[in-house]
């Protein structure tokens, strides 16, 4: 068999499985609880927000978007309630993304659930080997790979031309 044909889900599609999952557990809770006008799309926002604010510069950073996705993500959560803008104290030309008092009561409900999310996911695999998966996972997330890729998809060295 060739690559797609594979028996063997990939890296990215395992990911991919695990964090749709996720989200539609997540999502369809909190919806439950009154907070279903957000998607998960918003999560590049939510997952990252802090009760004291946070700028959209480092919530781009976190989430792994780009900051006009992460720009467009707050306009819609303020638009519908969740965070507003306000000056940053330590710069005032810079603006912090604040949760409002719903999105606090979101923060706090998802928080609830994740850790009853965790909960079930950990009996189902057992105490021990959940912990194990988490800290894989954390140390497979947190890689940055030395090779570079180029469009083929083939691995180069830092420093090598990557062929043509």
């Amino acid at each position: 068999m060739t690559g797609n044909q594979s028996a063997e889900p990939d890296l990215g599609v395992l990911a991919a499985r695990v964090l749709f999952s996720v989200q539609r557990e997540l999502f369809t809770a909190l919806a439950e609880q009154g907070f279903d006008d957000i998607r998960p799309r918003s999560g590049a926002v939510l997952a990252y927000l802090r009760p004291d604010g946070i700028r959209a510069s480092e919530l781009a950073r976190a989430s792994g978007q780009h900051k006009q996705v992460i720009g467009s993500l707050i306009d819609d959560l303020e638009h519908l309630g969740y965070v507003e803008r306000r000056p940053d104290p330590a710069d005032r030309r810079a603006k912090l993304i604040h949760p409002t008092e719903r999105g606090l009561l979101q923060m706090e409900a998802a928080a609830r659930i994740m850790r009853t999310i965790e909960e079930h996911r950990a009996r189902a695999l057992g105490e021990r080997e959940y912990a194990t998966f988490k800290s894989a996972l954390h140390r497979v997330a947190d890689f940055q790979p030395k090779a570079r890729y180029d469009r083929r998809g083939a691995g180069t060295q830092p420093g090598q031309p990557s062929g043509g």
